[in-house]
């Protein structure tokens, strides 16, 4: 078989400069791993599967004899349930106890609403990172939570005021590449672009585990021999002849790191890049490839929280001026108003005055041009919300200004019958009505936390302990990997929205796919929720240029013979939408689709390729309508 490295690239790997050590325990460590690095390589694909054979056979073997961590008791006095929040409640007929959160989604409905409960004594509060009966969890569990609890730990209390909205926020924004990192991004764009790594990875044609890991080890070295002489060449063929790569860790983990904070911060780059990217991260911090590489690719994701505690200048972001110098400034108003010329501009006025002076008063700990990096990032996450979450916004208000649950104007129902019309759901009007309203009201709390969301994604995705299995989902082969993070959080947020709209009133199922062969990881999971405003900025732009399309005499008569006015014509948009993007559509059963909340989106998604059919399609064809892929 073939072998990416050569006798002289081991005799350089296993160089006098590299098993140099001063203590000889750590020396001995590595004269071992080198060995079996040296056997595998130079021994090809055969060998490498009867060393894995050997090597799982004797875990297997060690496994038995330990006592395994999922054995161990869950901490005591957690809920039942999600085994991750302390316990409120003791539910008399079920004989658990449960945290709030997960009482409430499990009593809805039924006969469980009339379950008893008992209030359970509150828990002594927790100091900062601490966790509840910490001999519990394994070793490298509270390795991760100490090295996270600056992130993980809100110890920043919600709510009350602006400056701790910001303080928080800041944590999940990534901070705005410097020029110099922009040269490494176009690298590593141009270098995805070119690989191919996952069709080689990725694939059920394997015979064992031990031919798929030798596969990802050689492609791994490959794209990392790549990127170093991509970067210098010189120093690239260093790297092809010794296999040294561990001199460069922090040139991959930096590497890496700012293709992902790019991302983040601009949803509609890199979409065939970024997955190959995850996917080439996620293998290398897999435990088996990363022992023999000898270093970690990961390195989070570096945001404005960090870059500002590192200077000691968390405190600007108290400052009042914050909001101001934030501020995405957008030619609308909250409630559609067009603004004026002078509007515009005294609102960049200011700002840049707020900016100035927090640049001001902060240049003493860092230069007046990090400062303004950090509020631009912020800033950037504002803009964001501006076009993700408004146009959210909007949908609402466009659903509350021509529809009312407790009234039916003729023709301009909302109601559903399943099997009708393609509809899986049966709703009255009023029942349709709220379900079209809280599906909304929930996907604007998701694009609210979005780049919390995608920070824990990213953990998610490369955290080595949480496996994926690669499988068939029925649409292609995808790594299925469970997301405790973004599922809690999700949670959290499924949790806030009940609660607003209460939990009786609530319609349709509470189920959170994730981890399964519907949304199979946190990347799909990613994907999907941002593309909510890609559905919804078409129509909207389409239901806000007709009445200047109408403008035109000729255009103005053709959409009054055949549509009945402009008003007649957006009523006929919102309610076919109303009606036939929340109708459970999108798949033959109800696990795929149907009322979930994965669901709610796949109906929208199916509503969108159906548009062509649609009596009003000229009209979108006519406002400049080109899809609903983002561009």
């Amino acid at each position: 078989a073939d072998v990416p490295f050569s006798d002289d690239d081991m005799d350089a790997y296993l160089s006098d400069e590299q098993m140099s050590s001063e203590d000889t325990e750590e020396e001995g460590e590595m004269k071992e791993e080198n060995v079996a690095l040296r056997s595998i390589l130079e021994s090809g694909e055969e060998n490498f599967e009867k060393q894995q054979t050997q090597h799982s056979k004797q875990e297997a073997l060690s496994e038995l004899l330990q006592f395994s961590a999922s054995d161990k008791p869950k901490p005591e006095g957690s809920c039942t349930e999600c085994e991750d929040q302390p316990a409120v409640l003791f539910c008399v007929q079920c004989d658990e106890t449960y945290c709030k959160m997960c009482f409430d989604g499990l009593h809805r409905k039924g006969n469980r609403t009339k379950h008893e409960t008992k209030a359970i004594a509150a828990p002594t509060k927790l100091k900062q990172g601490q966790i509840p009966d910490p001999s519990c969890l394994p070793e490298k569990v509270l390795d991760r939570l100490e090295s996270e609890q600056s992130i993980d730990s809100f110890d920043v209390p919600m709510n009350e005021g602006v400056e701790y909205e910001f303080l928080e926020r800041a944590k999940y924004i990534p901070l705005r590449l410097r020029y110099s990192e922009r040269k490494m991004l176009r690298l590593l764009e141009g270098s995805l672009k070119s690989s191919n790594y996952t069709d080689k990875v990725d694939r059920l044609t394997f015979k064992n585990k031990a031919r798929r890991t030798y596969t990802q080890l050689v492609e791994i070295c490959a794209s990392l021999s790549g990127f170093v002489v991509a970067a210098n060449y010189e120093l690239g063929q260093e790297v092809v002849q010794s296999r040294a790569f561990k001199r460069f860790q922090d040139f991959f983990q930096e590497f890496f790191e700012i293709g992902r904070r790019h991302k983040i911060m601009n949803p509609e780059k890199m979409r065939s890049e970024y997955g190959k990217l995850m996917y080439i991260l996620q293998d290398s911090v897999h435990p088996e490839v990363q022992e023999l590489l000898e270093f970690s690719c990961f390195q989070p994701i570096y945001t404005v929280y960090d870059f500002l505690k590192e200077a000691g200048a968390l405190d600007m972001l108290k400052e009042p001026k914050m909001e101001i110098a934030t501020r995405a400034i957008s030619d609308h108003t909250l409630d559609g108003r067009r603004k004026s010329r002078p509007e515009i501009r005294q609102e960049v006025d200011n700002k840049e005055r707020a900016v100035k002076y927090l640049s001001s008063k902060y240049q003493h700990l860092l230069k007046k041009d990090d400062i303004q990096r950090s509020l631009y990032s912020i800033g950037d996450n504002n803009s964001f919300l501006l076009g993700t979450r408004d146009p959210v916004e909007k949908m609402i208000r466009y659903l509350k200004k021509y529809f009312h649950p407790d009234r039916v104007e003729e023709n301009y129902s909302l109601a559903i019958q399943g099997g009708l019309d393609g509809a899986r759901l049966t709703h009255a009007h009023d029942r349709q009505y709220y379900y079209c309203l809280q599906s909304l009201t929930l996907w604007s709390e998701v694009s609210n936390s979005m780049f919390k969301l995608w920070y824990q994604a990213d953990q998610d995705l490369l955290s080595a302990e949480v496996n994926y299995e690669l499988k068939d989902t029925g649409q292609g082969v995808n790594r299925i990997q469970q997301s405790p993070r973004v599922e809690n959080t999700m949670r959290q947020i499924l949790h806030s929205v009940q609660s607003q709209v209460g939990q009786d009133n609530w319609v349709g199922s509470s189920v959170i796919h994730l981890g399964d062969h519907n949304v199979p990881n946190a990347l799909m999971f990613i994907d999907k929720y941002t593309q909510v405003s890609w559905i919804l900025n078409p129509i909207i732009l389409v239901l806000e240029r007709i009445d200047e399309l109408a403008s035109d005499e000729r255009i103005g008569y053709f959409i009054q013979q055949l549509y009945g006015g402009c008003d007649k014509l957006k009523k006929d948009i919102l309610v076919d939408f109303f009606r036939f993007g929340f109708d459970g559509s999108g798949a033959d059963n109800f696990f795929d689709a149907g009322s979930c909340i994965d669901g709610r989106l796949t109906s929208a998604w199916n509503w969108c390729s159906k548009l062509h059919e649609k009596p009003f399609y000229p009209i979108f064809k006519l406002t400049g309508f080109r899809g609903f892929d983002g561009y």
